[in-house]
């Protein structure tokens, strides 16, 4: 699947990065990190139901 980061615009597949830095859950937390400028956030697809229908 291919993301777009929000901060620098950088599109990239969800396999190329890697989950955020310094997380105790390694991964287990839904972010991913954007391989151009290391923001981390969590994509629209992993975000809870209610949560996409209250950005709407």
């Amino acid at each position: 699947m291919t993301l777009k980061c929000p901060l620098c615009g950088y599109r990239f597949e969800e396999a190329e990065t890697t989950g955020c830095r310094g997380c105790p859950l390694r991964g287990g937390c839904n972010m991913v990190r954007c391989p151009n400028c290391g923001y981390e956030f969590i994509p629209d697809t992993r975000k809870p139901f209610l949560a996409r229908l209250l950005k709407r």
